[in-house]
């Protein structure tokens, strides 16, 4: 088990966002995935503070709205994001973002190339 990790990333520790739910035991696998590999990440619980709509635009622009929702996504662009943004529960969590790259769900092999690449 790695030694404890206090709050403050270092400069050379690799800036992870991860937008969640904080009861999703997907998210909470995500953020330990950084964890025990001494990572810092700044987590967002949608649940209490709604993802913003350039950040969820970006995520859609990147993946797609099929790669994001398990729901039908039939409904126009601006439709799908209001719906998402009134109810976070159709989004396939974690959303985790490391600089320009992106992921929606559970994606480790992705993960562990982001960290294995050079700053």
């Amino acid at each position: 088990m790695p030694a404890p990790l206090g709050k403050t990333p270092t400069k050379k520790m690799p800036k992870i966002d991860v937008f969640g739910l904080e009861g999703s035991q997907s998210t909470r696998a995500a953020v330990r995935f950084f964890r025990e590999r001494r990572i810092v990440v700044r987590f967002v619980d949608i649940g209490k503070r709604p993802i913003a709509a350039p950040e969820l635009r970006q995520f859609m622009d990147r993946l797609g709205a099929a790669a994001l929702t398990d729901a039908d996504v039939t409904t126009d662009r601006a439709a799908l994001l209001a719906r998402i943004r009134a109810d976070p529960s159709l989004l396939r969590l974690p959303l985790v973002r490391h600089g320009d790259a992106v992921t929606a769900g559970p994606s480790e092999t992705t993960w562990r190339a982001w960290l294995a690449r050079p700053s």
